[in-house]
């Protein structure tokens, strides 16, 4: 009896036993459960309400009056999103009250007419008269796209009824071509070159010395609110360190007067009236005709032959005006011969100059000039389409390019393919007229159409007119820059300042120019410009603008 009572307990022991090693851990706590508290349960409401705000993203409006392209910048980041109404967002970006100061961005606009418009700059108070309904200009409003408007309106308040014409963007263009004149305001990124854009007040945004700050189209916008880490946005839509500008120009032959006069007054006398506009250019070009030799005779007395030379110490006028590039198409560059040219190469070569459209043999003659500034890839590329073929360089010897257009026009379109920016430059036939002959039309808009973004004549000695193909400007002659022709018709000229902005070209300034003193040219007039670019742009056949 005994010994069965003493197995049964040991059995119920070994049964305790395995019972409690079949029981987890965590379900046999040393005491017992804890009872939530008051204190307890708003802790633990006050984290979950902190987890819930962390969650909760910032959300942010964008204002109508700010333009499409500075709302298309704004990128949020982690954290941020858009609202669906201006009410329920904690950011806002609209008009800056106030002014500029402090501004989180400047968007700039211009005030742009048909690329043939004699006219070049108006006051800020005709521009707000014309918003206020009191100057109409060729018979209509002002035009400018809806969001332009928006902008304006915040800039200037309410336009007066019938004052603006609102258009969509893409056809201002169309229609300012089909009813002139008349203005346009556009925002920066919208320029092409058929626009011309006018000075507001003395000032452009395609000047080098542009102040956005004031200037009377910069619209100034500001974030309300405080701006979360990552949020990224344009600060402006026009940034110096993206424009390129570049200056052409037309015949240059440092020779008869001008020589003549560079001996008298010194060597820098024929750019003394212009040099600042070619020494503000990012790159200055100049068609240098006439080879340097140290054997040349003497420019006193006044030597009137055709057969050109210029005394070396001559090349000091063109580094003294900036001048970044010189072509060698010209036709007289064979007049002292293959050692004068060869000489010519190195005295360019001695001061870091480079050339173009002529050189020591036909390979360099012909090879294309590259440049990049500000991230705008410049081609520059000519040839002499007039001769004489003596002038013309050969495998073996020196001269300028001859036009081969088949290979012209395939070197123009490898570089527009390879997202570069062609510049042809012609030695053509001279025409003493406005308007070209046939043959240059057809070889300069043939390159045009290739993809060159300018085409330019360098041989004219009597300016002539332009036209577009699609929006590549083509230049048929510039007239003279340094020369000593001084009847009426070959004193008048152009200086071509074409302007690159983010890769693209965007415009272009016709700087008028008229020499004097046989030797030195000097800024028109406000009164013989008007005449001159009327008499220009008369004689110009215009391709029709499609909207």
């Amino acid at each position: 009896m005994k010994r069965h009572f003493l197995e049964l307990w040991v059995l119920m022991s070994l049964i305790s036993i395995g019972l409690s090693a079949c029981i987890p851990a965590q379900a046999a706590p040393d005491g017992p459960a804890p009872i939530p508290t008051a204190a307890s349960s708003v802790e633990l409401n006050e984290q979950t309400a902190t987890a819930t705000a962390e969650a909760a993203p910032v959300r942010v409006w964008v204002g109508e009056e700010v333009p499409p392209a500075l709302a298309r910048s704004v990128e949020l980041g982690a954290g941020v999103a858009w609202a669906s109404s201006a009410a329920e967002a904690e950011m806002h970006l609209g008009l800056a009250q106030g002014g500029a100061q402090g501004a989180d961005a400047q968007w700039v606009y211009a005030l742009a007419a048909p690329f043939p418009t004699v006219e070049d700059e108006v006051s800020e108070a005709a521009l707000r008269s014309a918003w206020q309904g009191k100057l109409v200009l060729g018979g209509h409003a002002l035009r400018m796209s809806a969001a332009t408007f928006a902008a304006m309106e915040g800039l200037w308040g309410k336009a007066e009824a019938g004052a603006v014409e609102i258009l969509p963007e893409e056809d201002l263009l169309a229609a300012a071509w089909g009813k002139q004149p008349g203005w346009a305001v556009i925002p920066f990124e919208s320029l092409s070159p058929r626009w011309k854009v006018l000075r507001v007040g003395g000032q452009s945004p395609l000047d080098a010395d542009f102040s956005a700050e004031t200037y009377a189209l910069t619209v100034p916008y500001r974030w309300t609110g405080d701006i979360p880490k990552g949020v990224n946005w344009a600060k402006t839509n026009r940034e110096a360190g993206r424009m390129t500008s570049l200056i052409l120009t037309g015949t240059t032959a440092l020779v008869r007067q001008v020589a003549l006069r560079m001996e008298e007054k010194g060597v820098d006398y024929p750019g003394l009236k212009i040099g600042d506009w070619l020494r503000e250019a990012d790159i200055a070009h100049v068609s240098n005709e006439v080879p340097f030799d140290s054997n040349c005779p003497p420019a006193v007395p006044l030597r009137r032959e055709m057969r050109f030379c210029s005394d070396p110490k001559y090349v000091e006028l063109l580094t003294g005006l900036g001048v970044d590039v010189v072509e060698l198409t010209g036709n007289h560059l064979m007049d002292w011969g293959p050692e004068a040219l060869l000489a010519t190469m190195d005295v360019y070569a001695a001061y870091d100059l480079p050339t173009y459209g002529g050189g020591r043999n036909l390979e360099e003659a012909q090879a294309v000039y590259e440049v990049e500034h500000n991230g705008n890839r410049l081609a520059f590329v000519g040839c002499n389409a007039m001769g004489p073929e003596v002038d013309w360089a050969t495998e073996t010897t020196p001269g300028s390019a001859p036009c081969d257009m088949d290979t012209l026009e395939a070197q123009v379109r490898a570089l527009a393919q390879a997202g570069k920016l062609p510049i042809v430059t012609f030695q053509h036939f001279e025409l003493d007229d406005f308007r070209p002959q046939s043959a240059q039309r057809i070889d300069f808009q043939r390159m045009a159409a290739a993809g060159a973004v300018i085409v330019s004549g360098s041989q004219a000695h009597h300016a002539q007119t332009m036209t577009f193909v699609g929006d590549s400007l083509v230049h048929y002659g510039l007239g003279n820059l340094f020369f000593d022709q001084m009847t009426k018709a070959n004193r008048p000229a152009f200086m071509d300042r074409h302007i690159f902005y983010d890769g693209r070209y965007v415009g272009t300034e016709l700087m008028t120019i008229i020499l004097e003193d046989g030797a030195q040219p000097r800024p028109m007039t406000a009164e013989e410009r008007k005449v001159f670019l009327g008499k220009v742009f008369t004689a110009a056949v215009w391709p029709k603008v499609m909207p």
